[in-house]
């Protein structure tokens, strides 16, 4: 090739090396922001667990927000899982800032992302409502939301305000969901826990007693304080110290009435006394994986929700308890919001 068709095919493609180098920089420029806050409940204030009123909250802002200073945005709260605090979901799982900058720059619709942290003692706050571990109902259905409203540009009405999580956080989901649907107006639950609660055995009582006498170990598994964290969430007892809570079994005796509150914490028993709730929501989602072995109660509660006419979407899909969530949290969960809370 001679140097007279060679310049034209350089020039060419210096321009198209200046044309990518453009667009690599527009690309950067639209970034969100990403923030650590700090939030005080008086509703988790006094807890007997003793864990902190003062709460941690990611808070992300997504692109434009710090320059365009009169609009206002959705709000999508992202409740977080089990026996890890809201940093290893927004870090590992989620893997913001960066996944939600590139859904919000593919043109979906730009939402403020809010993930409370409910790390307790026990390893999660079960979203519940106990002398134990406070009053997590209302501190994520209310005072959250105005901690926000306050002091991020929001829509502030249910409308424009969503409610999601994963396992715990789905089951957080549905449960403060039912009770208040005046500040939502849309749920997304992500393979949600704890959906029908049976009490635990003597045998595990007794295991989980053995292991409390036992000091901690440095690489105990995540699960081996789940059943503290239900009693101390579901089976409160302001009487009975150091742990505040009451066990299903004691001295081998059943106590029928400890048995019955975790049953009572299940969203598949309650249900029925909270559609005119639901009903308000303009649009529900449940999801949850095929070799996920939370599926079968969640199958449950989409049967459940059909008989009572509550209107919803249900996927079953290729996948276990954890690996597709940061896929699914980019794909499924912001386009939902995206359809269906408001944007004005």
């Amino acid at each position: 090739m001679n140097t007279l068709l060679t310049r034209p095919l350089r020039s060419a493609l210096a321009l198209l090396a200046l044309l990518a180098t453009m667009l690599l920089a527009g690309t950067a420029l639209a970034q969100g922001k990403l923030e650590k806050i700090k939030v005080a409940s008086a509703a988790l204030k006094g807890n007997l667990e003793g864990d902190s009123a003062e709460r941690d909250v990611f808070v992300y802002l997504p692109p434009g927000y710090d320059k365009n200073d009169g609009k206002r945005y959705p709000v999508i709260y992202f409740l977080h899982g089990y026996g890890v605090g809201a940093q290893v979901y927004v870090e590992r799982v989620l893997a913001l800032p960066g996944s939600a900058d590139k859904a919000m720059a593919d043109g979906k619709q730009a939402a403020i992302l809010v993930l409370p942290d409910a790390f307790s003692k026990y390893g999660g706050s079960m979203y519940s409502n106990s002398a134990t571990v406070g009053d997590w109902e209302t501190f994520i259905g209310k005072e959250l939301v105005s901690y926000v409203d306050s002091h991020y540009r929001t829509l502030a009405k249910r409308e424009s305000r969503g409610l999601s999580g994963h396992s715990m956080g789905g089951y957080g989901t549905m449960r403060i969901g039912m009770v208040h649907p005046e500040m939502f107006g849309a749920l997304y639950a992500m393979s949600a826990c704890c959906l029908l609660n049976t009490a635990p055995t003597q045998q595990a009582v007794e295991q989980q007693l053995e292991r409390m006498k036992a000091p901690p170990q440095p690489n105990e598994p995540v699960f081996a304080k789940a059943m503290l964290a239900q009693a101390a969430a579901w089976a409160p007892n302001p009487q009975n110290p150091p742990d505040f809570f009451d066990f299903p079994f004691v001295n081998g005796e059943a106590q029928p009435l400890v048995q019955g509150k975790w049953t009572a914490n299940s969203p598949l028993i309650n249900v029925d006394q909270h559609v005119p709730a639901l009903k308000q929501y303009k649009a529900i989602a449940i999801d949850v994986g095929d070799k996920d072995n939370l599926n079968i109660t969640n199958k449950q509660l989409e049967v459940a929700l059909t008989r009572l006419g509550v209107a919803h979407s249900f996927e079953l899909y290729e996948g276990d308890h954890g690996n597709r969530i940061g896929q699914r949290f980019v794909d499924k969960l912001l386009p939902f919001f995206a359809a269906n809370l408001s944007a004005k």
